[in-house]
């Protein structure tokens, strides 16, 4: 029997993301705000081309703008 995150669709790591949310949510305030300030991370990526690296990036603004982008290409 596959696990219940394959069978969702999900990825293990996007399973782990929504379950860590959810169990951060659950606590109570004051442990809530530690715990969701340790679950943030920032993550930067450059591209490289012949040898020389692009211009560096964050992951989470280039994710979104590429989903804009796909949501445009769809839509046309």
């Amino acid at each position: 029997m596959a696990a219940a995150w394959k069978v969702a669709g999900l990825t293990y790591n996007r399973y782990i993301s929504v379950a860590s949310r959810v169990v951060r949510r659950s606590l109570k305030e004051d442990k809530r705000i530690a715990a969701e300030r340790r679950g943030e991370s920032e993550l930067r990526f450059a591209k490289w081309e012949n040898g020389k690296q692009g211009e560096v990036k964050e992951l989470n603004d280039a994710v979104l703008s590429q989903q804009a982008a796909d949501k445009v290409a769809a839509a046309a």
